[in-house]
């Protein structure tokens, strides 16, 4: 494309030229072909990432400060074994690029909620079992010491050469750290240079390790990881390939009516699922039998489909549902429509002709974004929703669509049906994965270096 730009004379070089040969060969390439793409943010191209960073300074034998989340769970019976390894895995590619430039990694997270103590074993204590498998899983010796910051821990990150690991211990070991308190921000900065942000997960969080430590570095850059949230999440709703489509689900609305509202203004069809829709039924007056409902929230549902409807948005509400005799997977179960429940009948799932309507819907989209179940899908007989949801999203992929799943229940499910593997991206923050769609600025990517 750039040889023929600049090789013919006849033709006004230019940047709009440029990107009219870019367009048109980039819709020729893809012709045909299954689109996984979309144009990032202006948001997220804004923030420098980790291949920026190495291209910005010679990182041979400079110390790298990098947050990640090793939160991941033990087992209940020793404390110590590993028993899901995503988060593990998932710092691996920034990682090695960064060891693959000769730096010295320092790698820095959180464990459970100690809240200021110094807990030696279990979900809330030291990170010491972490360190065998991040060692096989990085192919190099990781070492680890017992305090985030100090002259002990200055020392043993002054004697890194080049290309070592260096893990430091749980940041909760300081009450400081969820204030975002400048002493263990600023002992955070004095071991290394350089600060790659790789925690999604806690992006939310204004914590001295992942927004104050930042100001202590030359340069604050995201890792792979953090940057594949911004462009997937911020993409998705700021310059998505449209129709978008939102489905939306939980127990509760109130959790979600930031996200909705913040949808609203963006999506063309919002689908609603979950406890939450008997609190949009009562708001349009409809009996709700012994559902879940939020009484203090029903006129703000009734504003909230009074603004879609004011917006030309479709939302979406379940047609019918999946009701029970008690919150129990053995319980009697009927479907009836939304008009139709009473006496102590509860709905604990969408049912099969909304799903017909929810299949149409997602058939028509280009970009799709699930968060939150459709019902009580931990219990086999009120799953379906929930699952025939994420196979919806899992074919969608299969034609080109964008997909993407945010939020911890939905995540759940999806791996829990075996689709994890089937759409375009799942996110790994919960309630960071919330906030970018409200359209929140996450202080853990606010503090990063402008590209």
């Amino acid at each position: 494309i750039f040889h023929q730009v600049t090789s013919r004379p006849d033709q006004k070089t230019s940047l709009q030229y440029i990107k009219i040969m870019f367009s048109l060969a980039t819709k020729t390439i893809f012709q045909g072909q299954k689109r996984r793409f979309f144009h990032a943010s202006a948001n997220q191209l804004a923030k420098l990432n980790v291949e920026g960073l190495a291209e910005k300074v010679n990182l041979e034998g400079q110390n790298v400060l990098m947050r990640v989340d090793l939160n991941v769970p033990l087992s209940k019976e020793d404390d110590v074994t590993v028993t899901d390894d995503t988060r593990l895995r998932a710092i691996v590619p920034t990682t090695k690029f960064l060891l693959s430039k000769g730096a010295n990694v320092i790698l820095c997270s959180h464990f459970g909620r100690p809240k200021g103590e110094i807990i030696e074993t279990g979900k809330n204590g030291r990170l010491n079992p972490v360190v065998p498998h991040l060692s096989s899983l990085l192919d190099v010796d990781v070492t680890k010491v017992d305090d985030c910051m100090g002259p002990a821990v200055e020392e043993a990150a002054k004697s890194l050469t080049s290309g070592e690991v260096l893990l430091l211990e749980n940041t909760r070991f300081y009450a400081g750290e969820t204030k975002n308190d400048e002493e263990l921000a600023s002992g955070l900065g004095n071991l290394a240079e350089y600060f790659v942000m790789d925690a999604f997960g806690t992006a939310h969080r204004a914590h001295s390790s992942t927004a104050g430590v930042a100001k202590h570095m030359k340069y604050a850059a995201a890792g792979y990881l953090l940057d594949k949230e911004l462009k997937f999440l911020k993409g998705a709703v700021d310059s998505p390939e449209r129709p978008l489509c939102a489905i939306v689900g939980g127990a509760k609305v109130s959790t979600k009516i930031p996200v909705i509202e913040s949808l609203i203004e963006k999506c063309d069809t919002i689908l609603l699922g979950g406890g939450m829709i008997f609190t949009f039924y009562k708001a349009l007056g409809y009996d709700i039998g012994a559902s879940l409902v939020e009484d203090d929230i029903v006129e703000l549902a009734g504003e909230l489909l009074k603004k879609a409807e004011e917006k030309g948005v479709k939302l979406v509400l379940p047609t019918d549902v999946v009701l029970a005799d008690k919150f129990d997977n053995d319980a009697n179960t009927a479907i009836a429509a939304a008009s139709e429940i009473s006496g102590d009948w509860m709905g604990l799932d969408i049912g099969p002709e909304t799903l017909k309507t929810f299949e149409e819907e997602i058939e028509k989209s280009n970009t799709i974004v699930f968060n939150g179940p459709m019902g009580v899908f931990e219990m086999p007989n009120f799953a379906c929703g929930t699952v025939t949801v994420a196979k919806l999203m899992a074919k969608a992929t299969e034609r080109g669509a964008t997909t993407i799943v945010g939020g911890g229940d939905s995540v759940a499910a999806v791996n829990q049906a075996g689709l994890g593997d089937k759409v375009s991206h799942i996110s790994t923050g919960g309630g960071a994965s919330l906030e970018l769609l409200e359209g929140k600025e996450l202080p853990g990517v606010a503090a990063l270096s402008e590209a």
